[in-house]
């Protein structure tokens, strides 16, 4: 495609009138409530959730019991028990398209593709009357991605398409999984384990060359499709095969017949632990608590932030109205946004304590507190801010 057909960054400037603008945050005040109460009902099940997933490993670490890999006792039948020895396979794992057959319990192939990828930048500006102008820009790069970027998509489509990824990405579990004596289902297997780079052959790119009618070499173990590497053009690729070899492993779980399965504790949660190496039954109820600890930690955090984002959109007509006068805007937008934080700092952790007081209460009221302290820390700071700007824009 000729250089001059081809334009690498494009700018859309659009302007918004301030009725079209105070009409669209009007609207964005019912979407703020929906966001707020979602936050909230996030929060709240995620104590629920967290109490009742730690509970129900407690459970588990107070009646599992450690059996020998080398058969399957018929006086454990639907237990918990913990069992650690040799995964094995009931065959090679495979991958068909690649002539690809190994002995082991994962088979992934990692391809990505040099494309054309859509890069935005987006700059505001409020005007005095309180119009919007907005000025967008579209850079046009290339690089590898990992899945096929749609190029219909672009602002700029014209010299910026991307050819079809004629291969991507896939795993591949073995079947017939055995830990000892004892079948292990694929929703333990998949996903374990920490994958060894696995070097592509001669063979394979010559198969593929022939196959798909493209330059294929292999490169340090990689096999890539294209002519030069040091220079790679659009619809080239790099395909990287690496494998989960068979090992030694612990796993908790239900013994159900021959096999393992999940086990469902009082709670409703469920218990289907495995790690590799030969672990006690203890350590990985240990882990496994501190995973939850820190899953619902991040849940807190997710829950809270979008809180706060629902605060300011129902706040955002304030700052929009007074956007007549720019600077005045900038002083209102800053204080709906702190008292945006306020509420956030209020009501989140009064979601999470009232969680708390449904299955803990005495946590529940310490979580109250403590976000009543956070909450006049921040209305204080809010008025110190407010009024520092004020005294600014008199100025």
């Amino acid at each position: 495609m000729a250089g001059e057909d081809r334009v690498d960054q494009v700018t859309d400037v659009t302007t918004t009138s301030w009725l079209s603008r105070l009409g669209q945050a009007i609207v964005g005040v019912l979407v703020g409530i929906a966001v707020v109460i979602g936050s909230g009902v996030l929060l709240f099940w995620n104590e629920g959730h967290a109490i009742k997933t730690a509970q129900g490993l407690t459970e588990g670490a107070g009646i599992v019991r450690s059996v020998s890999a080398d058969r399957v006792d018929p006086g454990n039948d639907q237990r918990l028990i913990h069992v650690s020895g040799m995964l094995t396979a009931g065959g090679p794992v495979g991958d068909g398209d690649f002539a690809l057959r190994i002995q082991s319990l994962r088979l992934l192939r990692h391809v990505e593709m040099y494309q054309w990828q859509e890069e935005t930048h987006t700059e505001t500006r409020t005007k005095f009357g309180g119009g919007e102008e907005r000025t967008t820009t579209y850079k046009y790069v290339r690089g590898w991605a990992d899945k096929p970027i749609d190029s219909t998509r672009f602002r700029e489509v014209r010299g910026h398409t991307n050819p079809v990824m004629t291969y991507q990405s896939r795993e591949a579990v073995a079947s017939g999984t055995h830990l000892g004596a004892f079948a292990v289902p694929e929703s333990l297997v998949s996903g374990f384990g920490e994958p060894k780079p696995l070097e592509a052959t001669e063979a394979q790119a010559n198969a593929l060359q022939i196959r798909i009618d493209k330059p294929v070499k292999v490169i340090d173990g990689v096999l890539y499709v294209g002519r030069d590497p040091s220079q790679p053009a659009v619809g080239d690729m790099r395909i990287t095969f690496s494998q989960v070899p068979l090992q030694t492993a612990s796993v908790v779980a239900l013994q159900a017949g021959a096999g393992l399965a999940p086990f469902t504790t009082h709670t409703g949660t469920t218990v289907e632990l495995i790690t590799a190496g030969t672990v006690p039954a203890a350590a990985m109820f240990k882990a496994a608590q501190e995973e939850n600890v820190t899953f619902t930690w991040i849940l807190r955090a997710v829950g809270a932030f979008v809180m706060f984002i629902g605060f300011a959109l129902i706040l955002r007509p304030l700052s929009v109205a007074a956007d007549v006068i720019p600077i005045l805007g900038n002083i209102v937008g800053a204080g709906a946004g702190l008292v945006a934080m306020v509420c956030t700092a209020a009501l989140a952790p009064l979601v999470i304590a009232l969680g708390w007081l449904w299955y803990r209460p005495l946590i529940g009221i310490a979580v109250l507190i403590a976000g009543a302290g956070a909450t006049y820390g921040l209305m204080k700071l809010a008025r110190q801010r407010v009024a520092r700007k004020a005294a600014v824009a008199a100025t």
